[in-house]
């Protein structure tokens, strides 16, 4: 069985559903701090809080866990504002899933992120290897993350894989306190109110993907061979590139009333030490990545699909 840590949050919805629909029912298990409102069809559910040992080896014990998918963590704006909690959640949650991983020869996917960068790292095409001095918790937390991933691979010849994700774009779950979140929310608001005030400026440039490949790079990694996998730490993982400005003048171009304005706040500055594009050569090479939504595909794509969710909320 199959065990979705954080399912609740923004990769974990998507991943369920696409696991689901691809092992069938009653082979994916998803937790959270706590059951989500509505019950989605095909999968279990349970409560975890991952920063519990105990907790989390009583779960993959219990329901016999072959393959841990552990999104369960802080996200970067949140965890700057608390920097305790994010290190209790990204780090001890990731140790435990990996020590219980260990003890009962589970498979981990784990998501890393472009917040391992920071302002010593290349900001254009940023390399597989590279410097990784990250100015925020949350990217603390990720660095660690992956060299613990890395050391359990090494030395207890585990099977984990990890991607370095960019901001991603998903219509399913509201925004939750990442520092991308404006490439989300910009949709939202231009659907329902024709205009939107952004937290970074027009210039800002950020990398970005849209959540169906977000999920197929997960499914595409943990299906290549083990072998195959040249990376312990985490692969960079790029789609495309935009500015505010950019997707402001791409969704103008649906809704051609729209406008945005712009007031920077604290994210400006997490925004400005990360990377303004991604070298993921490196992924495509080893296990084949390949992106399939452009930034108009992904434009026209989510403006659908926000304007149905809205229409039924």
């Amino acid at each position: 069985m199959i065990l979705i840590t954080g399912a609740n949050g923004q990769i974990g919805i998507d991943l369920a559903d696409a696991l689901v629909e691809r092992l069938g029912e009653g082979e994916v298990l998803v937790t959270d701090l706590r059951s989500p409102e509505s019950l989605r069809p095909g999968r279990k559910y349970d409560v975890l809080d991952v920063t519990y040992m105990e907790s989390v080896e009583k779960i993959v014990g219990s329901y016999k866990i072959d393959t841990i998918y552990h999104l369960a963590g802080i996200l970067s704006a949140t965890g700057q504002r608390h920097p305790e909690l994010a290190w209790n959640v990204n780090v001890n949650g990731v140790r435990n899933v990996l020590e219980a991983a260990r003890k009962y020869n589970c498979r981990v996917f784990w998501p890393s992120s472009i917040a391992v960068f920071g302002p010593t790292t290349p900001k254009v095409n940023t390399p597989q290897e590279t410097v990784t001095e990250p100015g925020t918790m949350y990217g603390a937390t990720k660095v660690t993350g992956e060299l613990l991933c890395k050391f359990h691979a090494d030395h207890h010849q585990m099977d984990i894989r990890s991607v370095r994700f960019p901001g991603i774009i998903s219509y399913s779950t509201p925004p939750g306190g990442g520092t991308t979140d404006w490439a989300v929310d910009m949709f939202f608001q231009a659907v329902n109110h024709g205009s939107y005030t952004c937290f970074v400026t027009e210039e800002t440039r950020m990398p970005m993907m849209y959540m169906p490949d977000a999920v197929q790079s997960i499914l595409d990694i943990m299906d290549y061979e083990n072998d195959g996998i040249t990376v312990r730490t985490s692969y960079n993982l790029a789609a495309f590139s935009f500015s505010a400005g950019e997707l402001a003048a791409a969704i103008r171009r649906h809704i051609p009333h729209f406008k945005c304005f712009y007031e920077p706040d604290f994210r400006q500055a997490i925004a400005d030490s990360w990377p303004s594009s991604i070298d993921d050569s490196r992924a495509r090479h080893d296990w084949k990545w390949q992106p399939h939504y452009s930034l108009e595909a992904m434009v026209s794509d989510m403006l659908i699909h926000v304007r149905a969710k809205i229409a039924t909320s």
